[in-house]
């Protein structure tokens, strides 16, 4: 099953490893990120980030996907990590089992183009994920942004509705 969907462009690093997978109580992480998959180096860093009792998949996007809907999977609590709005909007849009809960944890910040928009200290995002945001907190209205699950959480909602204002 999936226990949650989360955006964080540095994908594994200490915040997944020591908060959310005790807080998950976590039996493997996905990360679904097509770069990611495809870079030998960063995969064999980010396996050596994860925490060793927790099976790590560093996989493209589709192949996520197929591995997510594969019965196997719904057995064990999984976190799914990609770096971008559109990847977990696509993830959300394809898999047989819904995720519990869907995470905005960190983006936006490493490959800025300028036109961002903040939306937290932790969270800027451009007039394109914001369009995907819109479309993923309509389906999932409970997407919150929350850095570690001791921080303060903020609705996906709440956000998207101050940027109308």
């Amino acid at each position: 099953m999936i226990a949650a969907l989360r955006v964080d462009e540095r994908l594994i690093h200490g915040q997944i490893s020591m908060s959310w997978s005790k807080a998950l109580k976590l039996q493997g992480i996905v990360v679904a990120n097509d770069k990611a998959a495809s870079d030998n180096m960063q995969k064999m860093m980010l396996k050596m980030a994860a925490p060793s009792d927790i099976k790590t998949i560093i996989s493209s996007v589709d192949n996520a996907i197929k591995l997510l809907n594969d019965e196997r999977s719904h057995n064990m609590r999984l976190l799914v990590i990609t770096t971008t709005v559109k990847d977990a909007l696509t993830i959300a849009d394809n898999v047989n089992e819904k995720p519990e809960q869907v995470n905005i944890g960190n983006a936006g910040k490493m490959d800025a183009k300028g036109d961002e928009v903040t939306l937290t200290k932790e969270v800027r995002l451009s007039p394109e994920e914001i369009e995907y945001l819109k479309k993923l907190v309509a389906e999932y209205p409970d997407t919150y942004f929350q850095g570690t699950p001791n921080m303060e959480k903020h609705m996906g909602k709440d956000l998207l509705k101050k940027l109308e204002k």
